[in-house]
């Protein structure tokens, strides 16, 4: 019977403790400060007051300021004008007047053919504009004493105006044997060599105007409002480091590419030293005009998949609210929406923050930050 007793009474009070652990960790799960992370094993030693201690975070004031990001693209380099030098008709190569790489002037003769066929043909059709053009001289005061009937003179007459025809003709062909610049630039590799036949369409050298380069590069439709002529424009290349090349938007295409939504715009970049050739990569920046943004520094972004957030001081503790994005520049970003000019952020600890969580602060130094171009993806 004692036995009996002795163990009920143990299960009674051990009961009894179990009942009083679970009620000592429901109160602890339960209370605001172990929820928020700031209690037992992750929320470090308590404080004097028995709560976790504030978390030292540094912070910065959002605040409005003038802002100048362009758009920066992948420009193709062309030349202001060009084409490929051929022959109109299959002959003979007599003489070549250009070596490769060379300045021409507009006019200039760059290869002449052989022209004895056409010189023939000239002679020929000289003289029988000349025979047809004396009878009609002839003939003219004939019709006035009536000797000559008016409808034999019509015919006389169109006789010299088909005549004069083939004149005109011969001489196109007697010029097309001398091939000439068909403005000032630089010739290409010659391709052709004395005496070798050529036929239409073949490649004698290539012809580029360079003294300014058109640069066309794409822009995203959402910029298209922005976009203008006379905007600058500054180009640099890889093959030469540390040199800005500088223009202007001459054109933008009337028509967005439905498979990229962009716009091709067309830029003009001067070129007097021919540094800059036809068929280059450059990297372009297009400038626009300054604004007034609300910016914080790029730490103080907290990304949760695709959303951003920043905490907020808000009192002695951090508000956690998400934002949208504008543009970004080196060591900033834009904020269009979620927090406004004076707000402070959290731009260290930011880490070891819960919405809501006891915060002391430090306030960052002010840095003047550079202003550049920005992506257009940003």
């Amino acid at each position: 019977m004692t036995d009996k007793r002795t163990i009920i009474t143990a299960a009674s009070v051990g009961l009894a403790l179990l009942s009083a652990g679970w009620a000592i960790y429901e109160s602890k799960h339960d209370s605001p400060g172990f929820a928020q992370g700031q209690g037992g094993p992750q929320g470090g030693p308590p404080g004097a007051n028995g709560g976790p201690p504030p978390v030292s975070v540094v912070t910065a004031a959002a605040e409005n300021r003038q802002i100048a990001v362009g758009i920066e693209a992948i420009g193709t380099a062309g030349a202001n004008e060009s084409v490929t030098v051929t022959s109109k008709s299959s002959n003979i190569v007599t003489a070549i007047h250009f070596s490769d790489g060379q300045a021409v002037r507009a006019g200039q003769i760059l290869v002449e053919l052989d022209r004895a066929q056409a010189s023939a043909d000239l002679a020929a059709a000289s003289a029988d504009f000349g025979e047809s053009e004396s009878q009609v001289n002839r003939s003219r005061d004939l019709v006035k004493s009536q000797v000559v009937s008016k409808s034999q003179f019509e015919l006389l007459e169109a006789t010299m105006n088909a005549n004069k025809a083939r004149l005109a003709a011969a001489q196109a062909r007697l010029s097309d044997t001398y091939i000439r610049a068909p403005f000032s630039g630089h010739v290409g590799l010659r391709r052709v060599s004395r005496g070798a036949l050529i036929s239409p369409g073949a490649v004698i050298t290539t012809l580029d105007d360079v003294s300014s380069i058109k640069v066309d590069f794409a822009v995203p439709d959402r910029y298209v409002g922005e976009l203008r002529n006379g905007q600058s424009v500054t180009a640099r290349s890889n093959a030469y480091p540390g040199r800005v090349f500088e223009g202007k938007v001459v054109s933008v295409d009337s028509r967005i590419d439905p498979s990229t939504r962009a716009v091709t715009v067309r830029a003009l970049v001067p070129n007097r030293d021919a540094a800059l050739k036809p068929g280059m990569f450059l990297n372009v920046a297009l400038a626009k005009e300054r604004r007034e943004a609300l910016v914080v520094p790029e730490e103080a972004l907290v990304p949760e998949q695709a959303r951003q957030f920043v905490y907020v001081i808000d009192g002695d503790v951090a508000a956690k609210r998400e934002v949208r994005l504008g543009r970004r520049e080196p060591g900033s970003v834009e904020i269009t929406e979620g927090i406004s000019a004076g707000d402070r952020v959290v731009v260290e600890g930011a880490v070891k923050l819960r919405d809501g969580a006891a915060v002391k602060e430090f306030i960052a130094p002010v840095t003047e930050p550079a202003v550049v171009a920005a992506p257009p993806g940003s």
